[in-house]
């Protein structure tokens, strides 16, 4: 240990973050292992339908407010990013 050390004791940092850290690297590789093999064949057919149906859609469509919903949502304030102080009258 060093001479000009200021803690008295050999500081052990971080070595309490070690074992949730193996653990949290042991369940990523389980859960990854267990993916693999639940995923099936994907129908080719069935695939090229839905991406047929997704792109004709209109993005531009926004969707109906629910029924039931009376007011409208307020018009959003248009900051400029710039904060403007209240003139002071001249005394």
């Amino acid at each position: 240990m060093p001479e000009d050390s200021s803690y008295p004791q050999r500081v052990e940092i971080l070595f309490w973050l070690v074992p949730s850290a193996v653990v949290t690297v042991v369940a990523m590789l389980w859960v990854a292992w267990l993916g693999r093999e639940g995923r099936g064949e994907v129908d080719r057919e069935v695939a090229v339908r839905r991406l047929a149906t997704a792109l004709e859609r209109d993005p531009r469509r926004r969707r109906r407010p629910a029924p039931g919903y009376a007011a409208e949502r307020p018009a959003p304030d248009r900051s400029t990013g710039v904060a403007v102080r209240p003139s002071r009258r001249a005394s």
